[in-house]
This record gives structure tokens, sequence and C-alpha cells, in this order.
């Protein structure tokens, strides 16, 4: 028996190939279709798209569905303003906005499944490549799929294995189809996009940047070394102590701090005391890490970690997180000081590093943003980021 689908699965699963058949029926090429009242509306449905998936619980159960339009101009609007979110976001090459974007739209999916016909569900399942009635899933695409799952459960040494096929649970199938679908989502981003498109995005790009940085700082805060979990902790002593530390904890060490708000200058400065260190290649990779190449990378998740054997010294605030980010922000929620951090000479001018103390003092001169940028001394630098 075939199944039929219509304009309203095209809203509800707009990665599967019939709703991108459906955009290219009407769309013509981006540039004109962003000049037409069909593709500003789209634009502005991008845009909101991504900016709830920034300010939202992402990768969480939705509090409340809107109602799905059923007009063919309501339809085209949201199915258009998935694609051209992509686009946003491939101009962005923002990586941790891309990450929460295609969490929360395969979370969005994931609970209009839940609700869907048995026989609509098999039908997008079969179409992202799996069988939801299926007890084993063979080994390849298990790591695969299973790659960005944090959960203990999903490694392999956690499963068991049999003639190359890895056994699941019957609900743990519905967990590998919602996983399959952000993969699916997240497939080829950020994309090749000309730079005259960009162009016309720019505004667009930059007050969703501006939206993410805010909400950073609602996050994290001021830095607080006191908050850092113990890898990031050890990763700092080891350098205070003039050791040289692997070039997996480089990377994270470097994209943590970024993350939290240190501005580059102050990271570089940390790895002054490195045996090895050479002033001009630390400066390119800690710039490079930061986003000055167009591309801002998140630190590595616990699960990264203990592969790269960088987590150590474990605490009970480990045991009830996956992310390093996660540790930093629930620690100085929860006001907990009680173990030790870096002494304040670890840390390369503190009061000129923390992105937040200086704004608190009213200096909007200089007052970096929570991407750890000091907007007035680099105005010119950031505008040509924008523009890239």
């Amino acid at each position: 028996m075939r199944v039929r689908i219509d304009e309203k699965d095209l809203i509800n699963y707009p990665f599967l190939k019939e709703s991108q058949n459906f955009v290219s029926s009407y769309s013509g090429s981006p540039e004109q279709f962003l000049t037409t009242p069909l593709g500003k509306a789209a634009l502005a449905q991008a845009k909101e798209r991504i900016l709830s998936s920034i300010v939202g619980k992402s990768g969480q159960k939705s509090t409340a569905r809107p109602a799905t339009p059923t007009d063919s101009m309501g339809v085209k609007v949201n199915v258009s303003g998935y694609a051209i979110a992509r686009v946003i976001l491939s101009c962005m090459k923002d990586r941790l906005v891309i990450d929460r974007f295609t969490r929360n739209e395969a979370q969005k999916a994931y609970e209009c499944l839940i609700d869907e016909e048995r026989e609509k569900k098999i039908f997008v399942a079969t179409s992202l490549g799996i069988d939801i009635d299926a007890a084993t899933v063979p080994l390849v695409p298990y790591v695969e799929l299973t790659a960005g799952m944090r959960e203990e459960r999903w490694r392999l040494v956690n499963r068991d294995i049999e003639h190359g096929m890895v056994k699941v649970k019957k609900n743990e199938t519905d967990e590998l189809l919602r996983e399959c679908i952000r993969v699916t989502i997240s497939r080829n981003l950020p994309l090749p996009v000309a730079g005259e498109i960009c162009e016309v995005l720019g505004p667009i790009v930059k007050e969703i940047s501006m939206a993410e940085q805010q909400h950073l700082l609602e996050q994290f805060g001021s830095v607080e070394e006191t908050c850092f979990p113990p890898c990031i902790q050890a990763l700092i002593t080891a350098l205070s102590a003039g050791t040289n530390i692997s070039h997996p904890g480089r990377f994270a060490l470097t994209a943590f701090l970024h993350n939290i708000g240190m501005s580059p200058t102050d990271i570089t400065g940390l790895f002054c005391r490195a045996p090895d260190f050479d002033i001009s290649r630390t400066i390119y990779q800690v710039q490079h890490i930061s986003g000055r190449g167009g591309t801002e990378y998140r630190a590595p998740s616990c699960a990264a970690m203990r592969t790269t054997a960088i987590c150590v010294k474990k605490d009970l605030l480990c045991e009830r997180v996956t992310h390093p980010l996660t540790y930093y922000k629930r620690k100085k929620r929860e006001g907990a000081r009680t173990s030790p951090g870096p002494s304040g000479d670890m840390l390369v001018n503190r009061n000129a590093g923390s992105a937040h103390r200086e704004k608190e003092t009213g200096n909007s001169e200089n007052v970096r943003d929570s991407r750890g940028q000091q907007q007035g001394e680099h105005d010119q630098e950031h505008n040509k980021k924008n523009q890239a």
C-alpha cells in the first residue's frame, strides 16, 4: 500500500526529498526568491526558526506545538523557511548554532512522528534507512549513528553484538530514529553558498549572531575559573607548570575558554609557559578555533574528552553532566565553591579576559562580547568576518 504524503507532512518533515522537490518546484534561484513576497516571508520564518533553537532548550520536548498551516501559502512559507535557515546557517558557519538548530528541528520532527499514523511513520523511517521494527542494527551504521549520542548505554562496550549486528531494544529504535533525523538535517552543513547570497543575508546573520552572544552571556556570566571542570583545571595546571599538553588538550582548552568568553589574546597568554611555545603559531591556532577563519568551534563533549584521555579527576558533578560547558554553567548556578580552582596567576590578565565583568562596569568602549571579542578594538575585523 502506497503512503500518501500531503503538504502538512512536508511542514513536519522538511528534510525529506519530497519537501526538497516541493520547494524546487516554485522557488527558482535563491537570489530571485528572496526578493518575492513569499521569499521575504520565508526569510522571516527562517530567522525565527534559528532564534527559537538558540534560546530554547535544544533537543528537549517542546512545551507547545504551533498550529500547522493548512493553506498553500502557509505551507510554502514553512517549508521554504527550513531551506533558507540552512542557507543562513551556512553563511554563519557557527558550529554551536548549527548543532542547536539541528537538535531542535530533529526534536520537533520526532514529536510529530510519535503521534503519526503507523504507515506514515514507517515511510519516514524507511526514507532515512531505519527499520523501526528491527531488533538489531548493522555494526557500521550503528557506530556512525550513535557517534553523537551522549549516554553511556550507546557505547559499543555496553551493547550485545552478534555476527556484526548490534542488538537494540524496542523503545531504543525511536531514539535512533530521532538521531537519524538530526544527522540527516546536519548533513553537509555548512553548505557552500555564493558570496552574493551571504551578502544579502548579512543583516540577518548579524542579528542572529548578536542573539546568540546575548544568550551565551546570560548562560555563562563572568569568567570564573573556580567553576572550571577538573579536566580544564588540569590542563591549565599543566601549562602553568611548564608542561606541554597534547594537541587535543590544546584544542579543548582553547575552545572551552573561547566559548565562555575569554579573548583570543588572553587565551594565547596561557600558552606562553609551554616549552614549545611559538607565539605566531599559537596566535594563529587560537584565532582559528575562535572563529577568525569563519568557523567557531565548540569545546569537545565529555565522551570525546575521555576518548582523548583528557578526562581526569572526575568529581560528583562530572557524573551528572555530559559536557564541560554544562559543568561550568551548573557549577556557577549552584554557587559551588568546594573544590579549589587554579590560582589567580594561572589565567593571564583575568579582569581583562572576562567579557562580562567589563560589561558590568559600563565601559561600553571595551565591552567584550560572549565570544571574547573586544568590540572597541576589533570593529573592523568583526565586520570583515560578518561579510566573509
